[in-house]
């Protein structure tokens, strides 16, 4: 069992340079035992002994020896310490990693550590998720021991740095990059998601199947076009001109004044009994017993002026009635 002390809290993923190209890289020697095959380069430095490919495959470059090598190797030094030196919120471990579920963080052992059974990494759904295992001398693991991954955990983002050697146990399957300051063994069968790096010592393996990790790319949410947007025309609203007002004129009636009407005078008209002769003399008047001339006056008041004074009246009405 292990014992925990505090609570792991993030880690900072190992930058590993170009030592990250490789699957195995070793100081001394690197030996092969059946058809491993390893996924990724292979390289040796400062060592010159490279053995056993075949049978192994190796689906990369060989670097023997090199200047490719020795970069390689002085970036492992550089990411070794990098990995050793986090000291921020560790949990302190030790004993044994079986049966243990453990979440991001750095966890610290002060000695060697121990992997019987499986031990869960459970990255709580980020698979930028980091985890970080300083182990201060040896990191065993046992016969057909495995680190499982869980809840986007990937192997890219686990790192064991070993202050002495690691040994993998037989058909063992383990899961993260080895980071060791001495020497690397990968035991028959034993396969490893990760990467095997060893500083000074020798790298062995027998019938392995050794991958470089690689991490998803980050989930990259769908682009989603924007919906068209549908413009709706303002309504154009027309406004008529105001109608030009024509002043309207307005022409007094023109008053014609009346044009006097002059009275019509008619003649009397004197009407005889119809046995009197048709014309009258003087002879005819009645005798007053005066003279001519009394009897023109006399005629002309009781005859003459009535019908004049008849006639006046007469006209008088019928103007008033036409105004």
């Amino acid at each position: 069992m292990i014992g925990l002390s505090g609570t792991a809290l993030a880690a900072t993923a190992v930058q590993l340079g170009t030592a990250g190209g490789y699957a195995v890289l070793g100081g001394s020697t690197v030996t092969n035992t059946g058809s491993t095959i390893v996924n990724g380069d292979l390289g040796l430095s400062p060592g010159t002994s490279v053995t056993g490919f075949p049978p192994g495959t190796v689906n990369g470059v060989q670097h023997i020896t090199d200047a490719a090598a020795a970069q390689a190797q002085a970036d492992l030094v550089t990411a070794y310490d990098a990995a050793s030196g986090q000291a921020t919120a560790v949990t302190i471990i030790s004993g044994d990693l079986g049966g243990q579920t453990l979440v991001p963080g750095i966890y610290k052992s002060t000695s060697a550590l121990g992997l019987t059974g499986t031990v869960t990494l459970d990255a709580q759904g980020n698979p930028d998720s980091v985890f970080l295992f300083q182990v201060g001398s040896a990191l065993t693991t046992a016969s057909a021991s495995r680190v499982l991954l869980i809840n986007n955990a990937q192997a890219c983002n686990i790192f064991w740095q070993v202050g002495s050697s690691a040994t993998l146990g037989t058909n063992s399957s383990f899961a993260g990059t080895i980071l060791a300051s001495a020497s690397v063994t990968v035991n028959t069968g034993a396969s490893v998601d990760g990467r095997v790096l060893a500083r000074n010592g020798a790298v062995t393996l027998d019938t392995n199947p050794v991958s470089r990790p690689t991490c998803a790319a980050p989930s990259v949410p769908p682009v989603v076009p924007p919906a068209p947007v549908t413009t709706t025309p303002a309504p154009v609203i027309v406004v008529p001109e105001a109608p030009t007002a024509t002043p309207i004129v307005v022409t007094p009636p023109v008053v014609t004044p009346p044009v006097p009407v002059s009275p019509v005078v008619v003649p009397p008209v004197i009407v005889l009994n119809s046995a009197a002769p048709a014309a009258i003399s003087l002879q005819n008047l009645p005798s007053t017993g005066i003279d001519v001339a009394d009897e023109l006056w006399w005629a002309l008041i009781n005859l003459v002026l009535p019908a004049a004074l008849f006639a006046g009246l007469t006209s008088l009405y019928l103007f008033r009635k036409k105004i």
